[in-house]
């Protein structure tokens, strides 16, 4: 079952139905049993590898928060003890509950490895074995483990540095692990955001229920008419593109990038939109990425829960860890006080990168991804002042419309060809499409010389597409602007109000890419 599939809607409105009319106490249960049955519907036996991961990171952060409370339940006990004592006591416990909390990264993030990436290094091990190939595990991989991993490893770091309780109630805490509308490509949330009101009963409420249904139709309309008849000409030109010139598959990249924005941002819509259907607030996790000024702007507008997560887990304790302060001290003594500063934190950034390719998957082209962008916002951060001094030796004002539209351009085109190594089919393929952009310019005119219509889409098609993608951009305009759309609509009156719901949904049912041979369940990011 896909967030897109028809048999969603039916589960998510009988979850909804059933969940206000349970007792309020027991609510929780309801989107309990309700994720079992969406993840059972699409992992099957791989359900108990999630259950598995959930009860394991549970008994961790209750044996972290015990060690804790024995340490105080110790020092209260003995009103004689020392400060000496004292500090002992809680080093001894700290260095105990470090070593608890490395287990229990080691053994989740340990599963993920196992089993999304044993193939991939098996495969490159085969080439020192003397021309024996050695074979993958061939393992199943469980849906959202990439997500539902982060979701733990944050959940157990949390505990350990006393963010918050560890929670208590091993069924609970499995809902937390497993709340449906987010497990198939997030947003990632973390637990003292999202428990308290996934376990809190909430009342019905009409306006808040308008309000979620309307932000599914509008991710199904992205993800339905937007993103997967995008999806026809990309495939078209990326699994054939040694038959097309440079111009066509620099638009099929650009085509791409567009359409992996509406179809994750699509995806999140539905979720968020069924959250907020029984009382629940997930996270955001796009905010216009497309009016950026800069990739790293850019990507803090993208993906923004995964962002977040790099920063607090990985890119702050690295930055502010010993030996990167160790670095920095003898840093400043060979490159002066300004970039030996920097020089620790543009490590931990060029990681963090490199580590958000490598989570996407596991293959060289998702290495290569991380890597270009590592150094595109690096380079940006090193270079930026002196920029700036040329746009002031031009004499160019930063806050024109002109000058902030060649920014948004700037960053679309960049942020383009590190798309070449997230959709090609490999690495090489990458590289030999980025050949053929640069040096084969042989056809600047297939935009009108009817090698669009060759693409699987007819002229109707095309059109529908460019008018949809005019209102995407609209729409995020006016969010860019902070108008709340639909505050606005609620404030119609009901005729209006109902022929744009009605309007909406009949679009998706006409206009939407779905038959026979449609896979519902090609979220793209949902593969990661």
């Amino acid at each position: 079952m896909s967030l897109v599939s028809f048999a969603f809607p039916l589960l998510a409105v009988y979850t909804a139905v059933c969940y206000f009319l349970t007792p309020k106490d027991y609510r929780w249960s309801v989107l309990l049993i309700a994720s079992w049955i969406f993840y059972w519907t699409n992992s099957k036996k791989l359900l108990l590898i999630q259950f598995g991961t959930a009860l394991f990171t549970f008994i961790i952060g209750f044996l972290i928060e015990r060690l804790y409370v024995v340490e105080k339940e110790k020092t209260e006990r003995n009103k004689e003890i020392t400060k000496e004592e004292k500090k002992a006591l809680r080093n001894a416990t700290k260095r105990n509950a470090r070593i608890v909390l490395f287990f229990g990264i080691t053994v989740v993030l340990g599963a993920l490895i196992l089993l999304k990436y044993s193939g991939f290094f098996l495969k490159q091990l085969s080439a020192f074995s003397f021309g024996e190939k050695l074979k993958g595990l061939n393992l199943l991989v469980p849906l959202g483990i990439s997500f539902y991993t982060l979701q733990a490893i944050s959940y157990m770091i949390d505990v350990y540095r006393k963010k918050y309780p560890a929670d208590h109630d091993p069924f609970r805490f499995l809902l937390f692990m497993s709340f449906f509308p987010q497990i198939l490509q997030g947003p990632i949330a973390r637990h003292n955001l999202l428990a308290e009101q996934l376990y809190e009963g909430h009342d019905f409420d009409y306006r808040r229920a308008c309000f979620g249904a309307q932000r599914m139709i509008w991710g199904w309309m992205k993800k339905m008419i937007i993103a997967d008849r995008l999806a026809i000409p990309v495939a078209a030109i990326f699994e054939n593109y040694a038959q097309y010139k440079g111009p066509i598959i620099f638009f099929a990249v650009a085509l791409y990038g567009l359409q992996i924005y509406a179809d994750f941002s699509g995806g999140m819509d539905i979720a968020i939109g069924f959250a907020e259907v029984v009382g629940v607030k997930l996270e955001e996790n796009f905010r216009q990425p497309y009016f950026s000024t800069s990739i790293e702007e850019f990507w803090r507008r993208w993906h923004m829960t995964l962002g977040g997560w790099m920063r607090d887990y990985v890119f702050y304790p690295l930055s502010l860890s010993k030996p990167f302060a160790w670095l920095s001290r003898k840093s400043r003594k060979v490159l002066g006080a300004k970039y030996g500063k920097r020089l620790p934190s543009f490590i931990a950034m060029f990681i963090v990168y490199i580590l958000v390719g490598i989570w996407h998957g596991p293959e060289w082209k998702y290495l290569a991804f991380g890597m270009y962008n590592s150094v595109i916002i690096v380079c940006g951060l090193i270079f930026g002042e002196t920029y700036d001094r040329i746009r002031n030796w031009l004499h160019i004002d930063k806050e024109t419309v002109t000058w902030k539209l060649f920014q948004i351009l700037r960053t679309f085109v960049i942020g383009t060809f590190g798309r070449y190594f997230t959709r090609a089919a490999g690495l090489k393929d990458a590289l030999k499409m980025l050949k053929l952009t640069f040096t084969d310019w042989t056809d600047p005119t297939f935009l009108t010389n009817g090698s669009l219509l060759k693409l699987g889409l007819d002229n109707a098609n095309w059109i529908l597409l460019l008018i949809a993608v005019l209102v995407l951009f609209y729409v995020d305009h006016l969010h860019e602007k902070e108008v709340h759309i639909r505050e606005t609509i609620a404030e119609q009156n009901i005729i209006f109000r109902w022929l744009v719901y009605y309007g909406a949904i009949f679009a998706i049912i006409i206009f939407g890419i779905y038959g026979p041979a449609y896979d519902a369940a090609a979220f793209i990011y949902g593969k990661f």
